[in-house]
């Protein structure tokens, strides 16, 4: 056996199922689907951050730049308050859709779920004190505690339906009143459990649940953000790609705590004038390691555009538009990349290339940071400058890897059109032959 079929073998036996069964999984997918409810909010609250931070020098000569540094200054807290009220208090949306979801696959009330999760998730991470609910722990560095404390209501809500421990009013009671005192029982035993944890856990190390919960999870934040963690979730991703599974769907999924947490503490940052701390972020994925979906394939579609081949012609026209907004199925699927041993080390390897070049850029201070969430769609050259609060590095960045991608793919382009050539060539040539044909044919009947 290969080493080539030997690794396919691998993938498809034992990491292809794992990977299956995690990215099917109700929890994560109540997980991820809870993140994307937020989306909107982080979205909107972040795009007000850059105005409240301009991207110019206080002491800028440029006019316009001048106008907008000296406006931030004077109203920058009439600014803050939008993002504070959406990308500040993200983590409250997040307990809600997490809930909602979880709660909608037990075919649970949704809003209900999503309540109990958000009531579940202030308990412990907001304690009232002097008289207002702090917000510490409402942003990126409440996400894990969010996670655990709503898939633990949702958890909760679903076993006393199960062994019908909820109060049932009569049927000629409204159907919204009776939904609500269903919940009665799970919103006490929630507060009856969760609530007196937290008072023993702060009695005996003097941190709120969030607060303890950060400190664990804390190594693996920081890991997270190192190139060798970066550099592991883009092979996996991308080897599961090629299997034909959505690799970046499983790991994207559970990177996304990650990504949040690394993103508020830059917000945090740049709020107080610090250096931002974090490089890997959503954003760092979307826009520097896969340009144009997952592989970086947008320079290879841009090559079957001038393709002799016909079928990657095809290929590059149906895959241009969508490539430019981050979708490459077509691409993927059309060529096909899929299973393709020619485009393995590429798709792969392309990628970690990206990833490494784009690490040490950020890390080294040669590029700003990202302190914004930005829609995946939005192409890498704007998505990238928008995300790091319009900077110019960003696009150098991205142009640069996209050159790279560009010389990377090219020799193994050439060695899959030289081989579909191949194969189209006896079609082309019997073309031909069959026009002669007919034309002999004809000419011999009008000569009969």
């Amino acid at each position: 056996m290969s080493l080539y079929s030997a690794v396919i073998s691998f993938i498809e036996r034992k990491i292809a199922p794992i990977a299956g069964k995690i990215g099917g999984q109700h929890h994560v997918l109540a997980v991820r689907d809870g993140f994307i409810s937020a989306m909107p909010f982080m979205i909107v609250g972040s795009f007000l951050l850059i105005f409240a931070f301009p991207p110019f020098a206080k002491d800028t000569t440029f006019a316009f730049g001048q106008m907008w540094v000296q406006f931030a200054l004077e109203n920058k807290e009439t600014i803050m308050m939008p993002f504070r009220m959406t990308m500040g208090v993200m983590t409250m949306y997040i307990a809600v859709g997490i809930g909602q979801n979880l709660a909608q696959n037990y075919k649970l009330d949704p809003l209900m779920g999503g309540l109990l999760s958000l009531c579940s998730f202030l308990l412990v991470a907001a304690p009232v004190a002097n008289g207002g609910i702090p917000a510490a722990y409402l942003g990126g560095t409440g996400i894990f505690t969010a996670i655990i404390t709503s898939l633990y209501s949702i958890e909760l809500m679903n076993f006393l339906k199960k062994k019908n421990l909820t109060i049932r009013l009569p049927e000629q009671v409204p159907e919204k009143i009776a939904r609500s005192f269903e919940l009665l029982v799970p919103v006490a035993i929630m507060i009856a459990t969760l609530y007196p944890l937290s008072l023993m856990l702060k009695s005996a190390t003097g941190m709120i649940l969030p607060e303890l919960i950060m400190n664990v999870f804390k190594p693996l934040v920081s890991a997270s953000d190192s190139l060798l963690a970066i550099l592991i979730c883009v092979a996996i991703s991308h080897l599961l790609w090629f299997c034909g599974i959505h690799g970046a769907a499983i790991v994207t999924n559970l990177l996304q705590p990650f990504w949040l947490a690394n993103l508020a503490a830059n917000q945090s940052a740049l709020e107080l004038g610090q250096a931002l701390p974090h490089v890997f972020v959503d954003p760092f994925w979307r826009f520097y390691i896969v340009i144009g979906g997952c592989g970086s394939t947008f320079t290879l579609v841009l090559m079957y555009l001038r393709s002799r081949s016909a079928h990657l012609r095809s290929i590059g026209k149906l895959s241009l538009i969508p490539a430019i907004f981050n979708i490459n199925e077509p691409v993927i699927f059309g060529s096909p990349l899929v299973m393709n041993p020619i485009m393995l080390i590429p798709f792969v390897g392309i990628p970690l290339v990206n990833a490494t070049v784009a690490w040490f850029a950020l890390s080294t201070g040669l590029v700003d940071k990202f302190i914004s969430v930005v829609p995946w769609t939005t192409p890498s050259l704007l998505g990238a400058s928008w995300a790091a609060g319009w900077s110019v590095g960003p696009v150098i960045l991205v142009l640069i890897n996209f050159c790279i991608s560009f010389i990377l793919w090219m020799p193994f382009y050439k060695t899959y059109e030289k081989q579909l050539l191949a194969e189209e060539a006896p079609e082309s040539v019997e073309a031909p032959n069959n026009t002669e044909s007919s034309s002999a044919k004809v000419s011999q009947t009008q000569h009969n």
